[in-house]
């Protein structure tokens, strides 16, 4: 299949283990594509693709800071000749539908990245839409089945709100992060509380973890303003 884009198109990475960003560095360089810049979280692959307008930003979905379903949505929206392909572990319906709506045009697993990455990045390069083979089905049928699946009730910015407390940061880290105030924060929490009818932090941390935000419950005392981070651990699905 041709490459449509350049010669040489170029590429960014984003996901936060650095191993897996060398290996896929050098599969991608040895097929002819050029990786001009690697991230390690969702808002620095943001910054990267807005400096660099890329031909293709590989995003993972779990990723610190900013997740890449919501970076996805900015890189689109501040870079539209960017295609985005989603590498995640992630093969359950509700992550690859939010991919698709949020307007990604891959969406490969990680276990199959190997073998299927290349044709991928070709794929969408072309204009076309590529869905892993295992899950292309499967996904098909479901949004047959459910497309009345109601909007998520959060806002992006509400989204990046919940992702960061559910990491354990503070309202004024928060608002560091976002370029916005610690009351600003506050009342995006506050907001964040009343649509999801969740009273607590430990409340909005499982919501985190059902929604894919966050991969493991922070080992942290929840608590309104934590001041220490989770780990998140890597695991590859099938």
């Amino acid at each position: 299949m041709p490459i449509a884009a350049h010669e040489n198109p170029r590429l960014i990475l984003a996901d936060d283990h650095a191993m897996l960003r060398d290996g896929l560095c050098s599969i991608l360089t040895e097929n002819g594509f050029d990786v001009v810049a690697q991230a390690s979280d969702g808002r620095e692959a943001v910054r990267l693709a807005q400096t660099l307008v890329p031909d293709v930003a590989v995003l993972d979905i779990s990723m610190p800071v900013l997740n890449g379903i919501d970076a996805a949505r900015q890189i689109i929206k501040d870079s539209p000749t960017t295609k985005i392909l989603i590498l995640t572990m992630y093969a359950e319906d509700r992550y690859v539908l939010a991919s698709l709506r949020a307007g990604v045009a891959g969406y490969v697993l990680k276990c199959k990245a190997a073998s299927l990455l290349v044709d991928a990045i070709r794929t969408i390069l072309a204009g076309e839409v590529y869905l892993c083979p295992t899950i292309a089905k499967a996904v098909a049928q479901a949004y047959l089945e459910n497309d009345d699946v109601p909007e998520d009730p959060l806002s992006t910015r509400e989204r990046e709100v919940l992702q960061l407390i559910a990491e354990g940061k503070n309202t004024k880290e928060i608002g560091g992060i976002l370029g916005v105030s610690a009351k600003t924060a506050e009342s995006h929490r506050g907001n964040i509380m009343q649509k999801l009818h969740i009273r607590d932090i430990a409340g909005l941390v499982r919501y985190a973890l059902r929604e894919g935000l966050v991969q493991e419950f922070p080992n942290i005392a929840i608590s309104a303003e934590s001041e220490r981070r989770p780990a998140l651990a890597f695991k590859c699905g099938t």
